[in-house]
């Protein structure tokens, strides 16, 4: 049995969200499920950050736990379809949205003329938006890199 534990400090102790240091969230995953999970927990705390709801509203909304539901930001759990659903309403995201970044269905490829998945414009788009904060900036980078193919450069040479 393998356990990580992602924070450093002493249960109770920490007054942080829950969101590690950037160093900390770039230690290497071996189980292809984990990285997934952890990325669908970013997507969603990213989301949940730009809806600007709390994770005690979220929980309202969704009729959730407030503790499940931080264990599925940290990717502690996979979540059923079920609960993507009742996430992806309260959060206005498409269904489809949750079930392609939790793994469980393929997105739909990119239409004719369309940019693939390794545009090297993609993380300069993101980076670039300045709707987004610097977190919710480093979340959608790390859930784009984590969707792209084993193997396949973060910057592509162009």
């Amino acid at each position: 049995m393998l356990i990580v534990l992602a924070c450093g400090t002493e249960r109770g102790t920490d007054v942080s969200d829950g969101w590690d240091s950037q160093a900390e969230q770039e230690t290497a995953v071996s189980d292809p499920w984990e990285a997934q999970r952890e990325a669908l927990g970013a997507f969603i705390h990213a989301q949940r950050k730009m809806a600007n709801l709390s994770l005690r509203q979220l929980a309202e909304l969704t009729s959730l736990s407030n503790p499940y539901l931080s264990q599925l930001e940290r990717g502690l759990h996979q979540p059923s379809v079920r609960v993507l659903k009742l996430i992806s309403d309260a959060l206005n995201v498409s269904a489809e949205t949750l079930l392609a970044e939790a793994g469980l269905i393929t997105p739909a490829g990119p239409e004719q003329g369309e940019t693939g998945p390794a545009s090297p414009l993609t993380e300069d788009a993101i980076r670039a938006d300045e709707r987004l904060s610097e977190d919710q900036k480093s979340a959608l980078i790390a859930v784009y890199r984590s969707m792209l193919p084993p193997g396949q450069p973060d910057h592509p040479a162009g």
